[in-house]
């Protein structure tokens, strides 16, 4: 059997979360040395519990941390074509246990300011206690931030578009637009045709029709709550808004890769 379609079987059944947990403890045991070697390695380095690094990202620790540096840096790779990099207020939102938020400072000038924003409050008590000169809040599921009108020059989530349903789309990016000031970016990464692979035949038609396809039956937020984004959906979610860069994933190494949107709020 297809191992997607046992994911649909099991989200069908309302198994999905405790199969992804069964499949965190074997994880976890399996990189019991890799885990071990890590903090012997960096043992002034501060990670979040395993079970939020697994959520958010894999137990590999080495990818977690370094990668993560490697991925900040990527980030602001795009942030330089379009903003100075001075004095900007950069929002994470659905920020997780940090993994990227902690790293940018180390490649923007010490004028900007960094927040993040997550509804999972265990996460952002790590932050709080773990992360410094960073400012971190817990929103809920639903908008709104606390935030006020354009108050932010850039805004990223990887990722985190891909675990809301199609109402939470929509309040989620005029949220995201609110508190933008104009001209201000947002960077966002989506399921797009690169994970159709990921879908039933079913799903793979209504996705070639431009519908958002959403796998539910589990908590929305949580890494088994599934949404696939057509280019043509996205299109719709912007938008009068401009966009900057589509940048379509492929496939690497047999794993679908997230598209990458970047859009300027008019």
């Amino acid at each position: 059997m297809n191992k997607y379609y046992l994911s649909s079987l099991l989200r069908k059944t309302g198994l999905i979360k405790y199969f992804d947990k069964l499949r965190f403890f074997i994880a976890f045991v399996k990189t019991y040395k890799l885990r071990k070697r890590f903090f012997k390695d960096n043992p002034d380095v501060s990670l979040p519990p395993a079970y939020f690094i697994y959520e958010t990202f894999n137990l590999n620790y080495y990818s977690f941390y370094d990668k993560s540096i490697e991925t900040a840096k990527w980030l602001v790779s795009f942030f330089k074509k379009y903003k100075t990099l001075e004095s900007l207020n950069i929002l994470d939102w659905g920020c997780g246990p940090g993994r990227i938020i902690r790293h940018l400072p180390l490649f923007l000038d010490e004028s900007c300011k960094f927040y993040g924003t997550d509804y999972n409050k265990k996460y952002i008590r790590w932050c709080n206690s773990n992360i410094p000169d960073i400012s971190f809040s817990v929103n809920q599921l639903q908008p709104p931030l606390q935030f006020d009108k354009n108050y932010f020059d850039i805004v990223y989530g990887i990722s985190t578009f891909t675990h809301l349903s199609k109402e939470m789309h929509f309040a989620w990016f005029d949220e995201l637009m609110r508190i933008i000031k104009p001209k201000g970016i947002l960077f966002f990464t989506t399921h797009g045709n690169a994970f159709k692979v990921k879908l039933t035949k079913t799903e793979q038609s209504d996705f070639n029709m431009g519908k958002l396809v959403v796998k539910s039956n589990t908590e929305e937020g949580h890494r088994t709550f599934g949404a696939f984004q057509p280019p043509l959906f996205v299109k719709k979610l912007i938008g009068n808004n401009k966009i900057l860069e589509h940048i379509p994933g492929d496939i690497k190494n047999e794993k679908p890769q997230q598209d990458i949107w970047i859009i300027e709020k008019v």
